[in-house]
């Protein structure tokens, strides 16, 4: 069965959102009304007579969000992942990156991850491009045809001690000129009326840019309200570089140069101080939390408990390809995962009481809104749950898909059902996915 647009009409389903962080919300047998733009009406249980059922067994659960993803490095996804971040940057993904002059090869690598990112159920991603215009272009093209709502951003890096002479803007004029650049040609695109793909202005990191693109890229911010995206104190080698050359932290520098805004992105962001967590809640920045990619680059654990508590916003994200992961549930899991060990620690010759640090630990529920609402209200979009004017971004669930992996005998309560399908689902089990109430993906 599939389920063509359900723009103008009302989708009944067993549904589970997380408009709050640690609180899931089952919803049994509700109607979602939605209006011809795409946006929940009402969420009711009187149920029309011609409304749309999900078949039985399935699951409406909103779209995943993925805050962080690098789309050029699609083709490394699960290689080249020994060496440290600095290394890593210059051995691998740079000479990957500098591939996309060709548009030819752009097209083909962007069209096979947006499909993959779709089927998978990701129906927004903030995405890194690269140093290329015409790429960045063909890659805002393919998500306003496939349909995934998506904050994509021209990558600027001009620095000579960082960056190798093969890749890299030829300076800070040309980045900020190829950033706006692509930022009308979003914001003015024919097919892009609705607004479902986005700009946003994207210094790589502080390393990788000179103190005059930092500066121009904040004020192309402050004149025209693009939102922002860059990785801060991902790694030991890059927090310190950072504080050497600036004579401050990393969050403080891009607040220096007006890139901590509202809905500015930071990936990572292991190595914060509680000030820099401040700052951060203060200006309305989210954080990108990659745990997988993390266990990589950083040797060390975001405390995400810790950032909650000071106010911050935080999603999650797959970082492809900072880590072997391609999907936001496998971040959702690890980040449950992740935060037990930085709970109670790692290191076996310590005793128990010393070995980590308590009150560190999340639960399905928690990684749950991560990956819907929680990124999303770090993008500062109306997506991520099932509540009156709401876009309707969705995926059904099967959790008796034959080729998935969710394991399910009888009939278990709803929530124990929702902590299987985390751990669990994979694309075998997504039956439909849509945006703004059109079918991008069916079974």
């Amino acid at each position: 069965m599939t389920h063509p647009s359900l723009t103008g009409k009302a989708l009944v389903a067993n549904a589970f959102h997380a408009p709050d962080c640690g609180a899931v919300e089952f919803l049994p047998d509700v109607a979602i009304f939605i209006d011809a733009d795409g946006r929940i009406e009402k969420v009711s249980h009187d149920i029309p007579e011609n409304a749309v059922r999900l078949p039985k067994g399935q699951y409406l659960l909103p779209g995943l969000v993925d805050l962080h993803v690098h789309a050029p490095q699609f083709p490394q996804l699960g290689s080249a992942l020994d060496a440290p971040l600095e290394d890593w940057l210059q051995i691998y993904t740079f000479p990957l990156e500098a591939k996309y002059s060709d548009t030819t090869f752009a097209a083909e690598v962007y069209g096979a991850l947006i499909d993959h990112m779709l089927r998978c159920g990701t129906t927004t991603t903030l995405h890194f491009a690269t140093i290329h215009l015409p790429a960045t272009r063909i890659l805002a093209d393919i998500c306003i045809t496939k349909g995934q709502r998506a904050l994509i951003g021209k990558v600027a890096m001009d620095h000579p001690d960082t960056c190798p002479d093969y890749y890299r803007d030829a300076n800070a004029d040309t980045a900020v000129a190829e950033t706006r650049a692509l930022i009308d040609y979003i914001n003015t695109h024919p097919e892009n009326a609705a607004g479902r793909v986005m700009p946003v202005i994207t210094p790589r990191f502080v390393p990788a840019c000179t103190d005059a693109c930092l500066h121009g890229l904040g004020q192309l911010a402050a004149e025209t309200g693009t939102r922002i995206q860059t990785h801060v104190s991902e790694s030991d080698w890059e927090h310190s570089h950072v504080r050497d050359r600036m004579g401050m932290s990393d969050t403080e520098a891009l607040d220096h140069f007006g890139l901590l805004r509202d809905h500015t992105v930071l990936a990572h962001a292991n190595f914060l101080s509680g000030r820099d967590m401040e700052l951060i809640a203060t200006r309305n920045g989210g954080i990108a939390h990659c745990p997988w990619s993390n266990i990589y680059f950083a040797n060390a654990v975001f405390p995400l408990r810790e950032a909650l508590a000071r106010g911050v916003q935080v999603g999650l994200g797959t970082d492809i390809s900072g880590g072997p992961i391609g999907t936001i549930w496998e971040a959702a899991r690890m980040s449950v995962a992740v935060s037990r060990m930085l709970d109670s620690g790692t290191d076996p010759a310590r005793a128990p009481q010393d070995r980590g640090r308590a009150g560190s630990r999340i639960d399905i529920a928690t990684a749950f809104h991560l990956a819907t609402r929680g990124g999303a209200k770090a993008l500062g979009l109306d997506v991520g749950t099932f509540q009156p004017g709401m876009r309707f971004d969705a995926i059904a669930i099967d959790p008796a898909a034959p080729a998935g992996q969710i394991i399910s005998h009888g009939n278990p309560p709803p929530l124990q059902m929702l902590e299987k399908i985390i751990y669990g689902a994979t694309k075998a089990n997504i039956a439909s996915v849509w945006s703004d109430g059109v079918q991008r993906v069916r079974a």
